[in-house]
């Protein structure tokens, strides 16, 4: 009998290891709100536990996942890897704290389908993280509109939710998506995090039938600013510090995000328990958040 389940185990993790990667593309309504520390410390922080992580940077220069980590080199090879002429784990570049990056900029991912794109998606990582770039309309890559979530980044200034509403608007429009995880940064109180959230989705209910998840928040913490400076992300090098400790929580979070179809394959489905606008019918709009 245990040799009956043990094969049933064995016969499960094959097929769940047939469905690929976790693909989850990271974006924002403006610049600043921290999409890119985001990928990289979400991404130190699953490598602790144990998972395999693969970052895209699709944003290649000053603000690219390699520059704030002081550089890395042989991270471009996205498109020989398309070509074939390269394998994807000779690629990447592989950080010192674990996960691989693959720089994919405009000119090199542009003009593949999305099945020639699962070369890259549906490799051996556990996670693929996505930093996403939006082009001048707004609108994602065709890479990132693979992903199963996009998880849309923002602060809790006015502004940057306006920002906020305003891309979660366009890549609905744009893309049909109807379904999005909001991550609040830079939080003095997770109270007022949760009540700007719950602002953000309750506009996005009403006036696009768009459901937010909620993604969590992250603690306002200087130390932030002093890993940059480092080139290091900060639970790297100050991991016992309050952001620390919200990427951990993040990632174990994340662990347990049901696992759906990509977002480019389900226009306007809504997840189960996601705030609509039927539970925020009376609250204020997320300029006043």
């Amino acid at each position: 009998m245990d040799k009956f389940f043990s094969d049933q185990a064995e016969g499960l993790r094959r097929l769940l290891a047939r469905n690929g990667s976790r693909v989850i593309a990271v974006t924002g309504g403006s610049p600043g709100v921290g999409c890119t520390s985001t990928v990289v410390n979400l991404a130190a922080a699953l490598v602790e536990q144990g998972k395999d992580v693969l970052v895209i940077d699709e944003n290649v220069g000053v603000r690219s996942v390699s520059a704030m980590l002081g550089g890395l080199r042989g991270a471009g090879n996205f498109a020989a890897v398309m070509r074939g002429e390269m394998d994807l784990e000779f690629a990447a570049a592989r950080h010192a704290l674990g996960f691989s990056v693959l720089a994919a900029s405009q000119g090199n991912r542009d003009g593949y389908t999305p099945e020639q794109l699962g070369v890259v998606l549906r490799g051996p990582a556990d996670f693929v993280l996505i930093d996403a770039q939006r082009d001048q309309q707004g609108q994602l890559s065709t890479l990132s509109m693979q992903a199963h979530d996009v998880m849309v980044v923002t602060r809790m200034a006015a502004q940057a939710l306006t920002d906020a509403y305003a891309c979660i608007k366009r890549l609905h429009y744009a893309h049909a998506f109807a379904q999005f995880r909001v991550l609040v940064n830079h939080v003095h109180s997770p109270a007022d995090a949760q009540t700007a959230f719950e602002n953000l989705a309750g506009v996005a209910g009403r006036y696009l039938t768009v459901s937010l998840e909620d993604a969590g928040c992250i603690a306002a913490d200087p130390r932030m600013a002093r890993a940059l400076e480092l080139s290091r992300c900060v639970v790297d090098a100050f991991p016992s510090t309050p952001a620390a400790r919200d990427y951990r929580h993040l990632a174990s979070e994340l662990l347990y995000w049901p696992m759906r179809p990509a977002m480019s394959s389900r226009a306007h489905w809504v997840a189960p328990g996601a705030v609509t606008v039927a539970q925020h019918a009376e609250q204020p709009s997320a300029q006043h958040a």
